[in-house]
């Protein structure tokens, strides 16, 4: 088994005959049913692809792979890949297989794929092994090859991989325009009339690369906010193009969000487009990708650039982000409430019953602004705790408010949520919403963010404040925050460096400082201490690690008669009637 094992991580050559046969079987089979002899791959370069029909990773890898095998085949020649399918059925087995032009294991043998899931250590699909000639594993990672160069990562060895990657940095620092959207067979983009348009017009422009996904919600807001910019540029004359590097599976997808388009295109099923997604490290869509007129890169993603200023970002050089960063600045220092909340006759929330209360009540309070919704489930896990600090709040301040700015998706939602809420709202569908989720770079819900009784932003991380403190976070300033730490400090003298617990009984917990963390008991949120394992990642709130050392103390203590009697003991462990009491809380029977 070790020298299996070895053998599997590269360490020796495998027999392909012994590796890939079983008793009665020295053959493989295509999908029409003929055999192949196993010997038939002596001398080629082997991929041992493990896949299954019900995977959709899977589904939407192979036609890349099909592509690359087809090229290599046609190139080399020496290359084969055999499918080890993971289907439960013959037939979903062979309507898969039908798909791809090499060898399978058959299915009937179980025995053989089963064996060979063990031996590569294949803990999820799809996997792609890549053997040598001589049978000794080149990769285990062909998967990502294949997807990240297709057939020119062929034999797809570690060697190979890093010289492609050593050829496209030497091509980003001499990178012009034609590098980036020429390819060996095609010079030109095309317009949503078909009309091809050679790239060379397009140089000494600048040059948005604007990767989407058609049915993605944000890319089709974001569409119709880059189309307005591209409007107005256009009718100012300015030398400004942009190219949609479409990230669509589906044919009729692209055509039909591209039809409506003002701009230009990579035609779609281009293998450029994973190629540029690649080469401008993705991480995110919509991006647009701003091309300078010399053909240098000169924003990776001015998308939110886009969103914020529209054509003022224009011509996104770092001049002109100096300036927006400048006027964002000044514009802070001028914030007030109004500025935030009022905007045009938009002059006011609703309470209960859309009692419309004006913004201008609300100046010279501290406000929180409730970014959430009803279909959010950590939005509704926190509205409990944050209706608790609410009234504790309000109890000690009356200049204090709560704003929920929704994400809701219909009114209904809405009203459903709000009614839960004892705070003020803005009114549905609100269009100030974008511009707090703008102003506040909301990218997830739920969100809280501190306005001062000045306008000024306190915090945007008041949900954090709030999950680990409470009522007690309040006013949520730097020195509240300070005093609070102090406070913690000061606690945290008086409990002990290490304790046990029944919950992990396998090591000490450790008085540690962490940033953030979820305690493994109550699964609540924590910050600053917690008592932690580091070796097992387990956490624990001090009150929750605390607590049953405080219960042990109380036991010793009444062992040695100090307490005398419980009046409840005569009811038995279970305490009160109805009750089960254990591990120091009681629960209904």
């Amino acid at each position: 088994m070790a020298e299996a094992e070895g053998a599997a991580n590269g360490g020796n050559a495998h027999d392909l005959k012994s590796l890939l046969s079983a008793e009665g079987r020295d053959f493989l089979v295509r999908n029409n049913g003929d055999q192949v002899k196993i010997s038939n791959l002596d001398g080629k370069v082997t991929g041992l692809y493990f896949s299954a029909s019900w995977c959709g990773p899977c589904h939407r890898f192979t036609p890349k792979l099909v592509e690359a095998y087809n090229e290599i085949s046609s190139r080399v020649g020496d290359f084969e890949v055999i499918f080890i399918s993971g289907d439960e059925d013959e037939e979903s087995f062979n309507n898969y297989f039908s798909e791809m032009p090499w060898l399978a294991i058959p299915f009937s043998d179980s025995e053989t794929r089963d064996r060979l899931n063990e031996l590569f250590d294949v803990s999820g699909i799809p996997h792609l092994v890549v053997l040598d000639k001589s049978g000794k594993v080149l990769t285990d990672e062909a998967v990502r090859a294949v997807r990240d160069y297709g057939s020119e990562g062929y034999p797809f060895t570690p060697e190979r991989i890093a010289k492609m990657k050593e050829e496209e940095e030497a091509a980003k620092k001499n990178q012009t325009l034609r590098s980036v959207l020429v390819s060996s067979s095609r010079d030109f983009v095309i317009s949503n009339s078909g009309n091809k348009v050679p790239v060379a017009e397009l140089e000494g422009k600048i040059v948005g690369l604007y990767f989407a996904l058609s049915s993605f919600a944000p890319c089709i807001e974001f569409t119709r906010v880059l189309s307005d910019m591209y409007g107005k540029l256009k009718e100012k004359g300015e030398s400004f193009e942009v190219v949609l590097v479409s990230l669509d599976d589906e044919d009729s997808s692209f055509e039909q969000s591209f039809a409506s388009m003002p701009w230009l295109a990579i035609p779609i099923n281009d293998k450029s487009s994973e190629k540029l997604a690649r080469y401008f490290e993705l991480e995110t869509i919509p991006t647009l990708v701003v091309i300078g007129s010399d053909g240098k890169t000169l924003n990776a993603n001015a998308a939110e650039l886009v969103e914020d200023y529209g054509v003022e970002a224009y011509p996104f050089s770092p001049e002109k982000l100096q300036e927006l960063a400048e006027k964002e600045k000044a514009k802070m220092e001028a914030q007030t409430l109004e500025s935030l909340l009022v905007s045009g006759e938009r002059d006011y929330v609703i309470g209960k019953g859309n009692v419309k209360v004006p913004i201008s009540e609300l100046v010279g309070k501290n406000i929180l602004l409730y970014f959430s919704a009803h279909w959010c489930p950590p939005c509704r896990a926190f509205l409990p705790k944050l209706i608790d600090a609410y009234h504790k709040i309000k109890e000690k301040d009356s200049a204090f408010e709560v704003i929920f700015v929704s994400s809701d998706q219909d009114q209904s939602s809405f009203d459903d949520f709000f009614s839960s809420m004892p705070w003020l709202a803005l009114p549905f569908g609100d269009e100030r919403k974008k511009s707090l989720s703008r102003t506040f770079k909301i990218y997830g819900i739920p969100s809280l963010v501190a306005i001062g009784p000045t306008g000024k932003t306190i915090t945007k991380e008041a949900r954090e404040l709030v999950m680990v403190h409470g009522a007690d976070a309040y006013p949520f300033t730097e020195e509240r925050l300070k005093q609070l730490e102090t406070e913690s400090e000061e606690m945290a003298k008086g409990w002990p460096e290490k304790v046990k617990h029944e919950l992990h009984e396998e090591h000490e917990l450790v008085k540690t400082r962490r940033l953030g963390y979820i305690c493994d008991r109550c699964k609540e949120e924590g910050k600053g201490w917690s008592f932690f394992c580091e070796e097992c990642d387990f956490d624990m709130h001090p009150k929750c690690a605390l607590e049953e050392e405080e219960d042990k103390k109380m036991n010793d203590i009444d062992e040695g008669g100090l307490l005398g009697e419980d009046p409840q003991d005569s009811q038995g462990e279970g305490g009160k009637e109805g009750y089960v009491c254990e591990g120091g809380v009681c629960y209904k029977a």
